[in-house]
């Protein structure tokens, strides 16, 4: 059983065929660093997107956009702290100096394990405004340039879970911001007139590193090998016994933002392997 992270090649990326899909038009991709913002930035900039990665962490950013590159996309990297209201609103005034605001995906996060009657209330600020807030303020200042657009079409893409679905012990934080982003995105859709519209993605656990980390404390603290970890913890009520890639997940994200999802409107796209829904 593979356990790291896989390396991205152009043959993994969905390519779709779109009259947006062009140089002329820009996506943000939040936690553009690693994991599956990394991918989207990437799959963005496969697809012929003008592409705009925005992370606290330069050197992992400045990696995806040399990644970019090599798969004969454009990204550019702006640095950026998503605590931080001036940063975002810079982060989005460079990138409407790219072209046009078209298409936007949230998707930086971070966890945190403890109970409620434990939980850090610094960490819990913390997440919110990273996972929540940072999404509600990148979407209200994307939404006019999208409006104002040729055609008045946007999309915004919210990075969801199965947390969006269902509650685990000890990640209280995380499921709330995840249950929000869902609201978020219905949010966008009730006000988008089906023009600019919003949906999110749900997936189970992913190789990257916010997901593999976990994996050797789970196992020392288990007294098990890091492959029952994945098996039987993270993927016990899954009936595929394997991680997604970052990649699948970014596809899904293409998908949303295409044509090809006009009706994905306030929608939720559920790909978890049977987590939820099969029993």
């Amino acid at each position: 059983m593979d356990i790291t992270e896989p390396k991205i090649t152009r043959d993994q990326v969905l390519i779709l065929s779109d009259e947006n899909f062009n140089r002329s038009n820009v996506c943000i991709v939040s936690g553009a660093g690693t994991g599956i913002g990394r991918a989207t930035a990437l799959a963005a900039a496969a697809n012929n997107l003008t592409t705009v990665g925005l992370d606290i962490n330069e050197e992992e950013g400045l990696t995806t956009r040399k990644l970019a590159e090599e798969l004969g996309g454009m990204m550019i990297f702006v640095p950026t702290d998503l605590t931080r209201d001036d940063d975002i609103k810079r982060a989005v005034e460079e990138a409407a100096g790219l072209g046009t605001v078209k298409y936007l995906a949230n998707i930086a996060g971070l966890q945190h394990i403890d109970s409620v009657e434990n939980f850090p209330m610094e960490k819990y600020d913390l997440m919110m405004r990273i996972m929540l807030r940072a999404p509600f303020l990148l979407s209200k200042l994307t939404i006019p340039h999208m409006q104002r657009s040729s055609d008045g079409v946007g999309v915004i893409g919210n990075m969801a879970s199965v947390h969006g679905h269902i509650t685990t012990r000890n990640k209280p934080v995380y499921n709330m911001t995840k249950f929000g982003l869902r609201a978020l995105s219905q949010s966008i859709s009730a006000e988008g007139e089906g023009k600019v519209r919003s949906f999110t993605v749900s997936t189970g656990f992913v190789k990257t590193p916010l997901a593999l980390k976990q994996i050797p404390a789970q196992a020392e603290q288990r007294g098990i090998s890091p492959e029952e970890v994945v098996r039987d913890v993270m993927m016990g009520t899954s009936r595929i016994k394997e991680m997604m890639s970052p990649i699948e997940v970014a596809n899904l994200f293409i998908f949303g933002f295409s044509r090809h999802a006009n009706y994905l409107i306030g929608g939720d796209l559920l790909f978890d392997g049977g987590m939820v829904l099969t029993y």
